[in-house]
């Protein structure tokens, strides 16, 4: 006898059942008192108890579950039964609506008490219902009081633990199932298509292929159900042999719906077989099986993965046209997401614009498009828009917006964001959303607000962790605070990740080689030097720190390379010129990209190797900037204007629009002796940014055109253009060649004061060099003292030194020797000067105190040197 039917008189309550039925049961009536039910019952002319019975369970069937339970209610009331079936479709409304579970209790309790439940249909109703609410013990119990319960019972058990999460009871279940020996409670096509979904969420490839094996015994791999499971297990397990597994259990499924193309094109995506996911989706198609909305939004990543990705899209958006599924919203999303990635966004904007309804999706997909292409300045726009449909935006949304606003450095913006979240509790539980806020900062150099904002993260999983110490990473003066959060994060998180590791690789940079050698070693303890991008990490940081043979011992021990370790040693080579070993690690690579030829271009070029430069440049078939900014570099060398010309010519066919670029190419053209033409390009380009005006200032600098320079500076003033140290460096070696000691020193004295640039050591060597090319030698020498201690360098003395010979000033020159011999003492040139500028007074001593300088410290002027010694007359 069923659970159901043990109370045989209304009122009564059997021991066996439980209290929460019981109580329940008593509030059957209060939760119906609604005049919804009346009014609905009422609206039928004379029923009976047939037609109640079959109106119930048409309602249940057509999803009106509100309809159901109060037409049962009004049945109930007229003292009509439902017969079994309309009992469990009632249960089954309960079960989906809203506060279904009070409800369903009380259907229970009240199915109890009238003892009209003795069918297994209503068993089974009530034992989903609980299991959909994940009431499992409740469900365990009417289980457990069935006397030889079917696949269907174990089934709607198994579903409902795997609902749960509760994986280990769905195997035990599954596993109980195969125990009972029972033919009607063995595992069905249905239990496979649940257990096998747990087994991929565990990828628990293992257990996967157990059940493979009962079903293949079983015949029922040809089954639609089990073969689409098994296939989408064999995808998301990443099993080595993908494309045997997944293929051998596609091809056994005897009738393919679209939920098998579909899981079989998922699956290839996912493991990035993206040319085969295509082929697959085109023999789908000439089998005709009709793609659905979900095949649409698995192939349409795909093909932005592809060479040829915007055609095989737009193909794929012509389909979606012809069998009218641009109605679907998911759809038009994934096509804003592909058009997005494929740069096309006035594509996405007509979809946009042709959608006749929008969800949160579809906002927060096109403002991600915008994010994503750039286009910062409409982001704002969109979002204001779409508050202005009455949507609320969430966590995705202002994700987007913090992106944007990160993106342009609009503080105001990214703390308005901050202050919105604080104002709603909800979206400060949203981890991700403070993970962006965390960057946000970061990317604003806003470090204390960004740690504030991590300390204010109620459950921190390790993107938090990692965004934190990420931003300690990128100043060195955070050393000390990285260290504090890297060993706290030790701590609280089970393991590092990679991430991590790059980010304590990053910072030891800034400590020396010997940080570097201890995160070289700590990556060995704790297994990431195996990733290619930790291994790439460690090869950059000792490349930083001038260890090329450290970087060198560790490429020779890596397993794996990739282009970017290749990449990365050429570079390492590049920062030492070390022409042969780059060469070595060139040639050597199986696979170049255009970063390989740009890194080889660029050495040969700094180590005047013009040819070698130009034959690389040549095997280009489509440089890029930075491959003509390297060019460039070896036309200087040549002084071709002729070769600068041809630069310029592809830069202007190839529509290579970048400023820095400009830049470089104004440059070329200063220094191979054609400021004309600088200054022709300069006036031309429609956008000019620091880069450019300092270019500019540099080549009027070299060609001794000092006023101009200055009056070009100014001009990049009233642009409101503020210069940094290079832009004052250029001007103020200008005027110390002109002779423009005014402006010089309004300029130096304007670079802390007004432009807010901290004066460098060059700074400094170019006024000590102004005042005593002017013969101002007293004032240089009165500058050079009060530097600071730190910048007073061997190019200030060396250079008032030398001012000191032109002028025959040899008490100043006297003094600055001094200061030159006690930095460079081994320099024999500094020596010739000073005995030169004795001599040129006539001071003979002098002259001798010099000569037995050198003897002492063993130095001989080098045969064939230009400047003469003279010992005596």
């Amino acid at each position: 006898m069923l659970l159901l039917t043990r109370l045989a008189k209304p009122g009564c309550c059997s021991p066996t059942t439980s209290p929460r039925v019981a109580h329940a049961a008593l509030g059957w009536n209060r939760f119906f008192h609604t005049g919804d039910a009346h009014n609905v019952f009422g609206a039928m002319p004379a029923p009976d108890h047939r037609q109640c019975s079959e109106l119930l369970r048409a309602r249940t069937a057509s999803g009106d579950h509100y309809g159901s339970v109060c037409l049962v209610r009004g049945m109930l009331g007229r003292g009509l039964r439902p017969d079994r079936l309309a009992l469990a479709a009632a249960i089954k409304s309960a079960s989906a609506l809203p506060d279904g579970g009070a409800l369903g209790r009380c259907l229970h309790g009240f199915v109890v008490r009238l003892g009209n439940a003795a069918g297994v249909a209503v068993a089974k109703a009530i034992m989903d219902m609980y299991g959909r609410r994940g009431a499992l013990t409740d469900a365990r119990l009417v289980f457990d009081e069935m006397g030889c319960p079917d696949a269907v019972c174990w089934n709607i058990l198994i579903t409902g633990a795997s609902r749960a999460g509760y994986f280990d009871d769905v195997f035990a279940l599954f596993r109980s199932m195969l125990a009972c020996g029972v033919d009607e409670s063995m595992p069905t096509a249905v239990t496979v298509a649940v257990v096998i979904p747990v087994c991929a969420k565990l990828r628990d490839l293992t257990a996967g292929r157990s059940v493979h094996g009962y079903v293949v015994k079983t015949g029922l791999e040809s089954d639609t159900l089990c073969g689409n499971a098994l296939v989408s297990m064999y995808a998301k397990c990443g099993a080595g042999g993908i494309t045997d597994d997944v293929h051998r259990a596609f091809s056994s499924i005897h009738c393919k719906d679209v939920v098998s193309w579909n899981s079989i094109i998922a699956g290839y995506s996912e493991n990035g077989l993206f040319e085969e996911a295509l082929i697959l989706f085109g023999q789908m198609i000439s089998e005709e099986c009709l793609p659905n909305y979900s095949t649409v939004a698995n192939i349409l990543p795909v093909c932005s993965f592809m060479e040829y990705g915007s055609n095989y899209g737009k193909e794929v958006h012509g389909f979606v046209f012809r069998f009218g599924l641009y109605m679907d919203i998911s759809v038009c999303n994934a096509l804003i997401t592909h058009y997005s990635k494929v740069c096309e966004m006035r594509v996405v904007e007509s979809i946009f614009r042709s959608m006749n309804s929008r969800d949160i999706v579809t906002w927060n997909t096109i403002i991600a498009g915008y994010v994503m292409n750039g286009c910062n300045s409409r982001v704002l726009g969109l979002f204001r828009r779409l508050l202005s449909t009455g949507m609320t935006p969430d966590s995705v949304s202002f994700i987007s917006l913090l992106t944007a606003c990160a993106q342009v450095g609009d503080v105001k913006g990214g703390m308005a964001v901050h202050g919105y979240i604080y104002r709603h509790p909800v979206l400060c539980q949203e981890t991700s959303l403070m993970n962006a806020l965390i960057s946000f900062y970061n990317q604003c150099d806003r470090f204390d607000d960004a740690l504030h904002s991590f300390a204010d993260i109620l459950d921190k999983d390790s993107v938090s962790w990692n965004a934190i110490l990420s931003g300690c990473a990128n100043r060195k003066e955070h050393i000390e605070e990285f260290a504090k959060l890297f060993c706290e994060m030790c701590r609280k998180v089970t393991r590092c990740d990679s991430v991590t590791i790059l980010n304590f690789i990053r910072m030891s940079t800034f400590c020396g080689a010997k940080r570097v050698r201890e995160a070289h070693g700590y990556t060995l303890r704790v297994g990431y030097i195996g990733e290619i991008s930790v291994a790439n990490a460690i090869l950059d940081a000792y490349a930083k720190c001038g260890q090329p043979q450290d970087a060198d011992t560790l490429f020779r021990n890596l397993a794996g390379r990739n282009i970017v370790t290749g990449n990365t040693m050429i570079s390492c080579y590049l920062k030492n010129n070390s022409v042969e070993q780059a060469e070595r690690i060139f040639n050597q690579m199986p696979e170049k990209d255009r970063t390989t030829w740009n890194l080889m271009i660029q050495l040969y070029a700094r180590n005047n190797m013009s040819d070698q430069a130009f034959c690389l440049f040549h095997q280009l078939q489509c440089p890029d900037t930075v491959g003509i900014t390297n060019i460039l570099l070896a036309c200087i060398h040549l002084s071709s204007v002729q070769l600068v010309k041809q630069c310029h010519g592809y830069m202007l066919r190839a529509s290579l629009e970048d400023i820095h670029l400009e830049g470089a190419l104004l440059d070329a053209y200063s220094k191979c002796g054609n400021i004309t033409n600088a200054y022709n390009l300069f006036r031309l380009g429609p956008n000019k940014d620091l880069v450019i005006f300092t270019a500019m200032i540099g080549g009027y600098a070299m060609h001794g055109m000092a006023e101009e320079a200055v009056e070009l500076f100014y001009e990049m003033l009233t642009l409101d253009i503020k210069p940094d140290h290079v832009a004052l460096t250029a001007l103020l070696s200008a005027c110390s060649h002109a002779g423009l000691v005014d402006a010089g020193i309004k300029v130096f004295k304007c670079a802390r004061d007004i432009y807010r640039v901290e004066p460098t050591a060059e700074h400094y060597t170019c006024m000590v060099d102004l005042l005593a090319r002017s013969g101002r030698l007293q004032d240089a020498y009165s500058f050079a003292l009060d530097m600071p201690p730190h910048m007073a360098n061997a190019n200030v003395w060396s250079s008032l030194l030398g001012a000191c010979k032109v002028h025959g000033e040899v008490r100043i020159g006297q003094l600055a020797a001094d200061h030159l011999f006690s930095m460079e003492a081994g320099d024999i040139g500094n020596y010739v000067i000073v005995s030169n500028i004795y001599a040129a007074d006539e001071k003979w001593d002098g002259v001798e105190h010099v000569r037995k300088l050198m003897k002492s410290k063993d130095m001989k002027k080098p045969a064939g040197c230009s400047q003469a010694l003279v010992y005596s007359q």
